[in-house]
């Protein structure tokens, strides 16, 4: 049995089942009492804070034990053993391949990758200063012209999620006006986006650091850009839109865009020796710092913490070990004076400038990483739909008799 409020001085008991106490409990918050998640739950929260806004069997997040798992699969897991290819199949079928599921289902990715000469000649037309996720957004939104009409949602999802990394390669070459590189039938997909960005095919470890940025960014629950999606996929709009949608989401500062600033960050520091003062100096102005915090996560994010296993391996040069020791020792002031953690654009700013994917491009790339989840969880809304429409909490005047406008102030006040 559970308690809610009536009146300011009354409560009323309501008995609801155990099934129901169960998933009420699964909702808590460490050290939270029944009545405080209740409470909690149906009180509105800005930005939809800890509101369950639909089920999903994609992905997991564990905020307080710091856990993120694809359909059941720890991203430990799949960062330490998987691939780019493998886990998009993951994502979007339920399960893991076979090694014949993922040969043909490989290939196919494979033979969708290049984009039409008419699509190229508009990303070539557009200025090579514009903002490059904008130009991404165009590339999405024409795909959904340029495909083939006769596509099966599967179909599009493949073209789509294909097609996204040779968009953004073209974008960046455009912008530098370089000769744009086709992609390449026999490198992964990992292996081909850093040879149609870079023009050089990478190494094993390159390509094998690009698969795992990928994976990291594959999923992340019902994030801002993914609920985009799926709003729009709930309006039975077509999957291309649904993914320019998103994409014009990730555009926003508090959604993408945050490991660029921590590389910035790192530059203005400029040495090891140097963090401790601008650290503590932003603190002391209530300055935002990048790289830290996040709206589910209570401990480190796990992302932050297989990149940062990842960075004390990779890098090598003077300027990387510096910037990496920056970045651990602002990490070790914002635990020890906020009791904040990292989360994944920490180090991924540090790990993507590695492999030579320069600053600005850095969150077109998090999108082509992103794109396997958003198509995931558009053709799960498609597969049981209903048009999604909350309701809103209305704060504004009651019921306002009309006034002529003869008999109007400025401030809205009859004479």
């Amino acid at each position: 049995m559970s308690k809610a409020k009536g009146s300011e001085n009354e409560s009323t008991t309501v008995k609801v089942s155990k099934d129901t106490q169960a998933k009420l409990a699964s909702l808590g918050k460490y050290g939270e009492t029944m009545d405080q998640i209740i409470q909690r739950l149906t009180t509105q929260a800005k930005g939809l804070e800890d509101v369950v806004a639909g089920k999903s069997s994609i992905c997991f997040i564990d905020g307080h034990e710091g856990k993120l798992l694809y359909r059941g699969y720890d991203i430990a897991d799949l960062a330490a053993h998987s691939t780019y290819e493998e886990t998009t199949f993951l994502l979007w079928n339920g399960h893991l391949p076979t090694a014949n599921e993922l040969r043909v289902f490989s290939e196919e990715l494979t033979s969708k990758r290049p984009i039409p000469p008419d699509l190229i000649s508009i990303l070539t037309a557009l200025p090579r200063n514009c903002d490059t996720m904008d130009a991404l957004r165009v590339g999405v939104a024409a795909l959904g012209i340029f495909d083939d009409p006769m596509y099966n949602q599967q179909e599009k999802a493949m073209s789509i999620a294909a097609k996204i990394g040779t968009v953004v390669a073209a974008i960046h070459r455009h912008k530098h006006d370089l000769e744009l590189n086709s992609p390449l039938d026999d490198l992964s997909y990992a292996s081909n986006l850093l040879y149609m960005v870079t023009g050089e095919e990478p190494s094993k470890d390159d390509t094998r650091l690009m698969d795992v940025l990928l994976i990291l960014h594959a999923d992340h629950e019902f994030n801002a850009s993914t609920f985009t999606a799926r709003i729009i996929a709930s309006t039975l709009s077509d999957m291309y839109s649904a993914v320019t949608g998103a994409v014009g989401a990730l555009k926003g500062p508090l959604h993408g865009g945050a490991n660029e600033k921590v590389v910035e960050m790192t530059s203005e520091i400029g040495t090891p020796a140097n963090a401790d003062a601008y650290i503590r100096a932003k603190l002391a102005t209530k300055s935002k710092i990048n790289g830290f915090g996040h709206r589910v996560y209570r401990t480190m994010d796990p992302r932050a913490k297989i990149l940062k296993e990842m960075a004390n391996k990779f890098a090598r040069t003077e300027k990387e070990k510096q910037a990496l020791e920056i970045l651990e020792r602002t990490e070790a002031i914002l635990r020890e004076e906020k009791n904040l953690y990292p989360n994944v654009d920490l180090f991924s700013g540090l790990a993507l400038n590695h492999i030579g994917i320069p600053s600005y491009l850095f969150t077109p790339v998090f999108a082509v990483g992103r794109a396997p989840g958003w198509l995931a969880h558009v053709l799960e809304q498609y597969s049981d739909n209903r048009i999604i429409r909350p309701l809103a909490e209305y704060i504004g005047p009651p019921l306002t008799a009309y006034v002529p406008i003869e008999a109007r102030t400025s401030a809205g006040v009859v004479r």
